[in-house]
């Protein structure tokens, strides 16, 4: 399997940011929750949407997801470069919360909507890159 994560740009530095491209390193999938109202944030902010708190911190999820939607990239972004799966996958943590990311360790084309997966991390220069691969059933 080719790597997916060949061409993709290196996160930005952000502070709100760095904790979640750091999380995997202890292999745990961290997103922001409001210390108030429970409430999962993602992309990061610094306020929380649903109460406007700023009682938000990093927390961890189960790392479990099922796929939402996803598309299979066949376009060759270099030479050779075989095809990928980029997906959106939803967290049972709460409704809505969601994660554009890679399904790896399967073949492109048993990827499902409705397929159960979970976290593993791509180690790339200190930054640690959730991707998921299909729950063993």
């Amino acid at each position: 399997m080719q790597d997916p994560l060949l061409h993709r740009p290196a996160p930005s530095d952000d502070p709100l940011g760095r904790f979640f491209w750091q999380s995997g390193a202890d292999g745990v999938l961290r997103f922001l929750r409001c210390g108030d109202c429970g409430y999962w944030l993602h992309p990061p902010s610094s306020r929380c949407p649903q109460c406007l708190s700023a009682n938000v911190a990093p927390q961890p999820v189960s790392g479990r997801a099922t796929v939402h939607t996803f598309t299979i990239n066949v376009q060759p972004w270099t030479p050779g470069q075989e095809p990928y799966v980029y997906a959106i996958v939803e967290f049972p943590e709460q409704d809505g919360l969601r994660l554009t990311t890679n399904v790896v360790g399967c073949p492109i084309d048993e990827v499902r909507i409705g397929q159960q997966v979970r976290v593993a991390f791509v180690d790339r220069n200190d930054a640690y890159y959730p991707v998921f691969v299909p729950e063993a059933t």
